[in-house]
Order: structure tokens, then sequence, then C-alpha cells
């Protein structure tokens, strides 16, 4: 089913986008903190892969709020993230997860930074999570650290000039596409962007996620193979890859 709706202003600003699949727990949480935004330049795209329970039946009751709504099955959530992304029309273009929220001033903070760098390709924007606030883009860490941002989802707004430079995300990586996508944007076409400052929260991301639900030995091993097919040095690889064996044997073995 897809559905979509007009769209006043041509000059949208912001393209948000919630992938979900069997997420009734939590997906209309989602919605409302991308409703409630106090900067309305957005338009709101929702991908469903096909929702078995209450899902669907949640975003229909926002329907009329909703400018794309898409319910088939795809490919996971990589794939429901390239299908977004192709509708997208904004100058930005941010995922929420189902499960995560966006804060009521997002938009308006990213849209102040947006004033400050008309020209800059990415802003990460603070994140808030259990534990803490993560905040920040550090660069450099791309070499031995995927610790280089705040957080994939929620806090990230890409430009859509950018993510037509970068492409989509690579569906034969099952658990660290979006790694891979940072690593072709930051390594290879050298794409520019800036962190809002620690106080300036965009999202709030929840505890668990995909990824955590995958043995670690498999994001491990998918995560070098990143690595070697982007083209980092073989023989850093292989000291990176005992390090990093060294320090989480426990995690591996289980």
């Amino acid at each position: 089913m897809l559905r979509t709706l007009s769209k006043k202003n041509k000059n949208i600003l912001f393209s948000v986008i919630t992938v979900v699949f069997n997420g009734e727990k939590y997906i209309e949480e989602c919605i409302k903190s991308v409703l409630s935004q106090k900067n309305k330049n957005f338009e709101y795209i929702v991908i469903d892969g096909g929702s078995t329970d209450r899902t669907n039946d949640i975003i229909k009751k926002y329907k009329k709020k909703i400018n794309i709504y898409i319910s088939k099955k795809d490919k996971g959530i990589y794939d429901a993230f390239n299908i977004g992304m192709s509708y997208a029309k904004g100058k930005y273009i941010c995922i929420v997860n189902s499960d995560d929220k966006l804060t009521k001033n997002a938009l308006s903070i990213i849209s102040k930074y947006d004033l400050k760098y008309p020209k800059i390709d990415f802003i990460f924007g603070s994140v808030r999570k259990h534990w803490g606030i993560l905040y920040g883009y550090k660069p450099h860490k791309i070499k031995y650290s995927w610790g280089i941002y705040s957080s994939h989802s929620t806090g990230f707004f890409l430009s859509n000039k950018a993510a037509k430079k970068v492409g989509k995300y690579n569906l034969k990586y099952k658990y660290h596409a979006d790694y891979d996508y940072f690593y072709r944007m930051i390594v290879k076409k050298k794409l520019t962007g800036v962190a809002t400052n620690k106080n300036e929260i965009t999202g709030i991301f929840r505890r668990g996620g995909f990824s955590s639900t995958i043995q670690y030995r498999k994001l491990f091993y998918e995560e070098m193979l990143i690595r070697y097919n982007n083209g980092q040095n073989f023989l850093f690889l292989l000291m990176l890859s005992f390090y990093k064996l060294f320090k989480n044997w426990r995690r591996f073995l289980k």
C-alpha cells in the first residue's frame, strides 16, 4: 500500500523517515515525536516492512499527517532505508527508527546549523541514551573504531545532495551496512560534517535495537569484512582484529 499527500511548501527542509517492522510497542511514541516538532518544515515518510502485529493499525490513525506511507514486505531494515530515501524531497534526510524519538526542538536545532553551514554535507545532533548523552563528530576514529558519531539514526541529518553521492545502503551487509555507509561517506567521498553542542539534544535512542540481537562474532566478522572491502590496510586490519578479539573474547565465545 502506498499513500501520498501533497505538500504546500515546495522548499521542504527535512525528510523524516521512520522504518518499522512489527513495532507496535513504540511506533506511536515515535510518530508523535515527529508530528509534534516545533519546526513544521518537513515531510514524513513511513516505511513498514509488512508488519503482522498492530503496527499498521496504529500508523493509520495518523495517515492524514503522513506524506508517504508504504506497507509491503522488504529485504530488511537497510532496504527500508533505501526505499524511504528514494522518496525524500527535503534538503536533509533524517531516519528515526520506530523505537526511537525526536525531541520537540530537534528540527529547529538542525535548522540553526543549516543557516550557519549552508553547504555542509551532514550534521550530527546529540542523542540521549539510557546511560547518558552521545555527542560530537570524531572522523579520525574511522580508522580503528566506529565511535565517530552520536548515533546512526535519530541524530544523523544527511543532505539529500550528499546522499546521492554516497549511494544506497549495501544490502550484502546484514548487520553493519550503516558502518559501510559512513566509511564510504567519510573516507571515500570525503564529505564534511559538523556536530551540535552537547546540550542540543535532537533524539532519544532507546536501549536495544537491531544490532543488539546479533551474536558478537557475526558483527565482528562483518565489521572486518567492511573495512577490508573498503580498502583498509591489511596489516593494520590484522592487528586491529587481534586487539578486538583480545579485548572482547568473552563476547566472541558466546
